[in-house]
C-alpha cells in the first residue's frame, strides 16, 4: 500500500462517527499502515481525526507530545482530544489554514508547491530550537531501528525503492553502508516525515503549516531535505528536486541525499 487518498469507500470508525456528532465526515489520506485520516467539518472550524488501527504499530503518542512541544514554535495542529479503544488509537486536532501540497490545485501548479515546501521547511529548521528539543532523530539512533528491524526480520529488500535496489543489494550490504554515518551538517530539529503531503499551502503559495510530526527530533538537515526533494518525483515528476533546495537556501548534496533516502528505507 502506498500512503495516498483513499480511492474507494472507506469504512468510518466509531470514534470518528462521534467527534463528527452529525458533521460532514471526509477520508483525505490513507497510511501504509493502513491508519487513516478524516476530517470533520468544513470551514474554519474543521478538524481532523487521525485514527490508527490496534496492533498497526503506530504510536499516535508520540505524536501528541511531539505536537505539543512544536506548538509554541511554528504552525503545527493544535491536539484537541486523543484516546484509545480496541479497535485502535486516534488524536483529534484543529484545522489549519491551507490545503495539502499534493491537493489537486497544487499537483497543477508543482512550482509554487515545491517552493513552499522547500521554505517552509527552512522555516520549520529555523524556528524550532536545537538545545530545547527533547526528542532524538539522529543517524546513530535510527541505525540502532534499522538495525532491530533486520534482526527481527522486517527487512525486506524487494520493498525498497528502485533507487536504493540499484545501489545495494542485501540488508547486510545496506546496514554496512548506514554504518558509515556522515558528519551532521548543521544540526536541526528535523520534521521526521517530510513528504510534500505534509506541507500546508495557502492561497497565495506560501507554506501556511505542517501535520504528521509523530518522528520530530533532533537530526542531519538532510535527513529531511533527502525525503522532501525525493518525495517530489513520486508527487510532481521528475526535475523538482533542485527547485526545492533553491528555495530552501542550499546546493545539494548528493553523498547525504543518498545516506538519508537509504536510512529511510531500512529503518521508517
Amino acid at each position: 500500500m502506498v500512503a495516498a487518498t483513499p480511492q474507494g469507500p472507506v469504512d468510518v470508525p466509531r470514534v470518528v462517527r462521534e467527534v463528527a456528532a452529525g458533521e460532514p465526515v471526509k477520508a483525505v489520506w490513507e497510511n501504509q499502515a493502513g491508519g487513516l485520516t478524516f476530517q470533520v467539518g468544513r470551514g474554519a472550524g474543521r478538524r481532523f481525526v487521525k485514527w490508527a488501527p490496534a496492533g498497526c504499530g503506530v504510536d499516535l503518542s508520540a505524536e501528541v507530545v511531539r505536537l505539543g512541544w512544536a506548538a509554541d514554535f511554528s504552525a503545527v495542529p493544535r491536539v484537541v482530544g486523543e484516546g484509545a479503544d480496541g479497535a485502535g488509537s486516534w488524536i483529534v486536532t484543529a484545522g489549519l489554514p491551507g490545503r495539502s501540497a499534493v491537493d489537486d490545485r497544487w499537483k497543477r501548479d508543482p512550482g509554487t508547491a515545491v517552493r513552499a515546501i522547500g521554505a517552509g521547511l527552512r522555516a520549520l529548521h529555523d524556528a524550532l530550537p536545537v538545545a530545547d528539543c527533547p526528542f532524538d532523530w539522529s543517524a546513530h539512533r535510527r541505525l540502532e531501528t534499522a538495525r532491530a528491524r533486520a534482526a527481527a526480520g522486517l527487512t525486506d529488500p524487494a520493498a525498497w525503492h528502485p533507487d536504493i535496489r540499484q545501489v545495494v543489494g542485501s540488508t547486510e550490504q545496506a546496514l554496512a553502508v548506514l554504518a558509515d554515518v556522515p558528519p551532521v551538517d548543521g544540526p536541526v530539529v528535523c520534521h521526521g516525515d517530510a513528504c510534500a503531503p505534509n506541507t500546508l499551502v495557502g492561497e497565495d503559495g506560501s507554506c501556511t503549516g505542517h501535520v504528521d510530526l509523530g518522528a520530530l527530533g533532533v537530526g542531519d538537515r538532510w535527513a529531511d531535505l533527502a525525503i522532501a526533494t525525493w518525495s517530489t518525483q513520486w508527487n510532481y515528476g521528475p526535475g523538482w528536486e533542485e527547485p526545492l533546495l533553491d528555495a530552501y537556501g542550499i546546493a545539494a548534496d548528493p553523498e547525504r541525499i543518498a545516506y538519508y533516502r537509504l536510512m529511510w528505507d531500512l529503518s521508517d
